[in-house]
């Protein structure tokens, strides 16, 4: 057969550089547009079903559901009482009515029981947008005209803008420390100038190609997306196109020792694309298990997770191999393909390791899951209840300190109310049902006025009432009182009474959060195990697999209960943190079992399942440690955006990759498969195999 023109080969590769330098230079811009459709809103993203979201659609009736209130509080700044300035505070107030952003009445300033602060409220548009942070300036300069005194605003108003100001950076920032963060790690591991930018272009088209497709649905409203969601696509299609280059271009190298570069592209890709594929299915399967989530950005983060694993795909096994066949062997300058690499000489490191391993299997995975397991036995104390209002952000924010000031002198739930919704003919008997419950400070009916006593604004037969609890609103003392209001309410004969407000939610929130893990963990886990069994052709080895990563996810939260708690200082995580490690630690850590014992089983129909496992950690160890380290240190960069929520998820990820990588795949599962021998991939072709027919 006569060979292609050279111009001929060099086509395909060509025309794909075109195509992809297109989508660039096309959808380049929308990594930063993406924020244009993100929703920060934390109402919309509640559990469908639940009963304070009924709340919420009822509350639309009312007009006072179309106000963001903003609080703001007074305490004394120089000697004199406060309750003096009081009619000054009640001025100010009411001379914010009909500015800019303001709609309604102001309410007047309220005196705390212990006389030291005042209180006032502010109803704000809701759809302010970027308007939100000038409107909270003019509320905080009218209300500093009220001498001697310190201003603090606090409420739902204060909490979005203080969100919003978090997420300012989940473009720029969190790109470009995800970014530098893995072009230095490929510079030191791999000595080469030209591959590593190579692979960060690689990851910023796919990136770029992604949020493309998540802005055109999210426009359209077939996907909601908000700042978390955000920020976790771009770490997963960087850290996720960075680790499956790796390993194409760990086996290019391979090849070009002994074959021309478009023959060795050749190779590469057919000995590499079904592990690439196979471990995108596993991470893009396991977050779209997030659909069966009752909670909305849950369900949100699977289809936009899936979306950018698949453009990382996508963007490894057609654009990057384009340009490593143009550039060849030029790719890995100053750097050089050597023979001494070829095959199975890996690095010196890794021989030592696989003796290790050759010598004392038993050993070596019985002390691996011993530690494994000392470390999960801390896992329960990791506590998923919610994290405090003055833990959401990491370090202080405006809203959280004025919610402080809002809690030291009004009843704990002051700013946050409990909402009530019931039959206007049970008006009474609910309020007086609400009073006697246990944990309320108190409870009244929301009037047509908007003024204590007055005529109860009546919608269509339902009305209003408004609970202030004892306890601050984010307090399991709180969740507490709201399930026995619950309890209370629901037992009033025709009242027909549904409980939310900001406590009700998180109430609701939790509760679907233990449902959603009991319900999507196995069928990630069953995921994860067909995947592994279509490709290893075993049924045992997957099983394995699947429980080492397993016991690693809870290793991982065994620590991160330590860390959390002793180091960072949080008192709890977020409901959704737990499901989210899950999703992300094991679905992601399988990848490198899947690079592993891929490689494994290609060595051992070769020569033998015990070699094939010494030969398999020897070739691949060198590049999966740097796809671990590439990814824990994508996820790390989270860390950057002043959030609880995604500082735990990086510290559980990150901690949980770089612990699969050096324990579980280096160790663990290595020494497991040895000491097992052919057995290990029962009932597939090898476990028919005597050892030793193979050399």
């Amino acid at each position: 057969m006569t060979a292609s023109p050279r111009w001929a080969r060099r086509l395909v590769p060509v025309l794909l550089l075109v195509v992809w330098l297109g989508i660039g230079g096309a959808f380049g811009s929308y990594a930063g547009k993406l924020g244009e459709v993100a929703d920060n809103d934390q109402a919309a993203f509640l559990p469908r079903s639940a009963e304070s979201t009924e709340v919420i659609d009822e509350q639309r009736a009312f007009r006072q559901d179309e106000t963001l209130p903003a609080i703001v509080l007074w305490t004394a700044r120089t000697d004199g009482p406060v309750k003096d300035r009081q009619p000054q505070a009640t001025r100010a107030l009411a001379a914010l009515a009909g500015t800019p952003g303001v709609v309604g009445r102001t309410s007047p300033a309220l005196l705390s029981e212990d006389g030291e602060a005042l209180r006032g409220v502010v109803p704000l548009r809701p759809d302010l947008g970027d308007e939100l942070p000038a409107a909270l300036e003019r509320i905080r300069e009218a209300a500093g005209q009220v001498p001697g005194t310190t201003v603090q605003v606090a409420g739902p108003a204060a909490s979005r803008a203080d969100l919003s100001d978090a997420f300012a950076g989940i473009d720029g920032l969190l790109l470009a420390v995800a970014l530098v963060a893995v072009l230095v790690i490929l510079v030191l591991v791999y000595r080469s100038v030209l591959l590593p930018l190579v692979i960060i272009v690689a990851a910023v088209l796919a990136l770029a190609l992604a949020c493309a497709v998540v802005y055109a649905l999210a426009e359209n409203d077939v996907v909601r997306v908000d700042g978390q969601v955000q920020g976790i696509l771009s770490i997963l299609v960087i850290g996720a196109a960075t680790d499956y280059a790796l390993l194409l271009t760990a086996r290019y190298r391979e090849e070009l020792t002994r074959q021309d570069r478009f023959t060795a592209m050749r190779s590469a890709l057919t000995q590499s694309w079904g592990a690439v594929v196979a471990s995108a299915a596993t991470v893009a399967l396991g977050l779209l298990a997030l659909l069966l989530s009752d909670l909305t950005n849950n369900r949100a983060l699977g289809p936009v997770g899936a979306i950018g694993i698949a453009c990382a795909v996508l963007s490894t096994l057609t654009f990057l191999p384009a340009v490593l066949v143009l550039l060849g062997r030029a790719a890995y300058w100053p750097a050089k393909p050597r023979a001494a690499e070829d095959r199975h000489g890996g690095h010196g490191v890794w021989r030592r390791v696989a003796a290790l391993v050759e010598r004392s299997p038993r050993k070596v995975w019985a002390l691996a899951l011993a530690g494994l397991i000392a470390c999960a036995a801390f896992a329960p104390a990791l506590t998923s209840k919610g994290v405090p209002l003055d833990e959401t952000f990491v370090g202080d924010a405006p809203s959280v300190t004025a919610q402080r000031t809002l809690s030291a002198h009004f009843p704990g739930g002051s700013g946050n109310p409990t909402v009530v919704i019931a039959d206007a003919g049970r008006l009474d008997r609910v309020v007086a049902t609400a009073r006697k419950t246990e944990g309320v400070a108190s409870a009244a009916g929301v009037t047509a006025s908007g003024r204590p006593g007055g005529e109860p604004l009546v919608v269509d037969g339902r009305v209003r009432v408004d609970v202030t609890l004892d306890s601050a609103a984010d307090s399991d003392a709180a969740k507490a009182t709201v399930a026995r209001l619950r309890t209370a309410l629901h037992a009033v004969p025709g009242a027909d009474a549904l409980v939310g407000g900001y406590t009700a939610q998180q109430y609701d929130t939790l509760r679907t959060a233990e449902r959603d893990r009991t319900l999507i963990v196995p069928v990630v886990l069953a995921i994860i195990f067909a995947v592994l069994t279509v490709l290893l052709r075993s049924l045992l080895m997957p099983a394995l697999l699947v429980a080492t990563v397993a016991v690693n996810f809870l290793a991982t939260l065994g620590v991160s209960a330590l860390v959390f708690r002793h180091v960072f200082g949080f008192t709890g995580t977020d409901p959704s943190v737990p499901l989210y490690g899950f999703v992300f630690l094991v679905a992601l850590g399988v990848d490198y079992n899947i690079f592993l014992m891929s490689r494994v089983r290609e060595e051992s129909l070769r020569h033998g399942a015990r070699r094939g496992v010494l030969l398999g950690l020897v070739s691949t160890g060198g590049v999966i440690t740097s796809a671990g380290v590439v990814l824990a240190a994508t996820f790390a960069a989270l860390g950057v955006i002043p959030l609880a929520f995604l500082a735990q998820i990086a510290f559980i990820v990150a901690f949980g990759v770089l612990l699969d990588t050096l324990v579980v795949r280096s160790l663990l599962v290595p020494a497991l498969a040895l000491d097992l021998g052919p057995v290990a991939w029962w009932p597939g072709r090898l476990a028919r195999e005597r050892e030793g027919t193979r050399g």
